[in-house]
């Protein structure tokens, strides 16, 4: 009702989920949807990915209750060029459909101020891999270090630690990974990504 008052605006089909927008865009061919996100059958991410995959002639202006980071993101990927939150007055939601027709992103300050940190936040560290046979982290630096052909005093050395240690350190992975000799170890070590074989490099 709100849509059908608005200026420039007219209304050509209305859905009740996103298999039925779907439909419609292939039956009607909108200059832009007004997507709801959350939806019976097929959510609206999904809708707007084969919307925009189907019939790139039409826009996706996301117009939703929800503006979590989960809701937000997967909707932009699927190819959503606006995004508005329920709120929005007519005037938010004329300006967002004319800025998507033009080739602009119509996004709510809301959502802008939200996409901005996001940019912001520092990317997330890579978890480490979890230590098989329950290694601690120094053994598995132990180990490594083994595969790079390390001799013991070597090992010392780059850990700072006595040769003592090292050989103390390696008793215990050698019996927690049922290994017998360094041959073993350094295949261990490759196996469960401990080490690098040569040559090869990360990606």
């Amino acid at each position: 009702m709100l849509l059908g008052l608005l200026p420039g605006i007219e209304v050509v089909g209305s859905g009740g989920d996103g298999e039925e927008a779907v439909r419609l865009v292939a039956e009607l061919s909108p200059d832009v949807v007004l997507m709801d996100l959350r939806m019976p059958r097929c959510d609206g991410a999904e809708a707007t990915r084969r919307i925009r995959s189907q019939y790139p002639g039409t826009q996706v202006v996301v117009l939703t209750t929800y503006a979590d980071d989960e809701s937000l993101f997967p909707a932009l990927k699927a190819g959503a060029r606006g995004y508005l939150t329920k709120d929005a007055g007519g005037e938010e939601i004329v300006r967002a459909v004319e800025d998507v027709l033009s080739g602009d992103a119509g996004l709510s300050p809301k959502i802008q101020r939200r996409l901005l940190e996001r940019l912001s936040e520092p990317a997330e560290a890579s978890r480490p891999v979890e230590p098989p046979d329950g290694l601690t982290l120094r053994e598995t630096e132990v180990i490594a270090l083994i595969a790079e052909g390390m001799t013991n005093q070597e090992i010392a050395r780059a850990l700072h630690v006595s040769t003592a240690t090292v050989k103390t350190h390696i008793n215990n992975l050698f019996a927690k990974a049922g290994l017998k000799d360094r041959a073993q170890a350094v295949r261990y070590a490759y196996r469960h990504g401990l080490a690098q074989p040569p040559g090869r490099t990360r990606a």
